[in-house]
């Protein structure tokens, strides 16, 4: 589903939500990309991801589709983010679960999430994954060593205190500006580190 909102655009970038807590995180990237302005954003999310949206957020389906310039159901993996021909910046899964985890860890394309993440492997691009489980099993583990081996880049959205952090939204959007550097986009949420003078 195409928003009449979209314009043209060189610079296009896939997010996917799946059913792990902290669907916020997906959601804010959308927002802070739509902000930034110049790129299009291709939006899949996960059966799972959708009760962790309602329960978390209490976002409707229209409400959080309409963050997105385009709207992929899941298994549509005829969509033009399943081809290594449609040029992407790269792709987020924000919250990544476990679950789609290993099926990116071993190739197991059978939604259009994992695909999706299959491709942008091959293509060399950056995949980025906001792992969310605590602890972390030994499966778990060697999937995230999997995925980092096949150029992947695993990072849990882990809260940083040096910036002293007031609200959650401040956690929120460091990692999420923290994320976006990774795939070149600047913001301000997350400024860069201009040291400690040593007493």
């Amino acid at each position: 589903m195409l928003n009449t909102a979209s314009n043209a655009t060189s610079r296009r970038l896939v997010v996917a939500i799946t059913g792990a807590t902290g669907a916020l995180y997906g959601v804010r990237i959308l927002q802070t990309i739509r902000r930034i302005g110049g790129v299009q954003t291709h939006l899949i999310v996960s059966n799972a991801g959708w009760l962790s949206i309602t329960h978390e957020l209490e976002l409707t389906k229209p409400d959080l589709n309409a963050l997105a310039d385009v709207v992929h159901n899941i298994r549509d993996v005829g969509a033009s983010i399943a081809s290594g021909s449609f040029a992407t910046e790269g792709m987020i899964v924000a919250p990544c679960s476990m679950k789609t985890l290993a099926s990116i860890a071993h190739g197991f394309s059978d939604n259009l999430i994992t695909r999706a993440a299959d491709v942008t492997l091959k293509e060399r691009r950056r995949l980025l994954l906001l792992v969310r489980e605590a602890p972390f099993n030994l499966a778990h583990l060697r999937n995230m060593t999997a995925v980092t081996e096949m150029g992947g880049v695993i990072f849990p959205p882990l809260p940083a205190l040096y910036n002293k952090p007031t609200t959650l939204d401040e956690m929120v959007d460091h990692t999420v500006g923290r994320v976006l550097s990774l795939l070149g986009f600047e913001s301000t949420l997350a400024p860069s580190w201009s040291g400690i003078r040593n007493a």
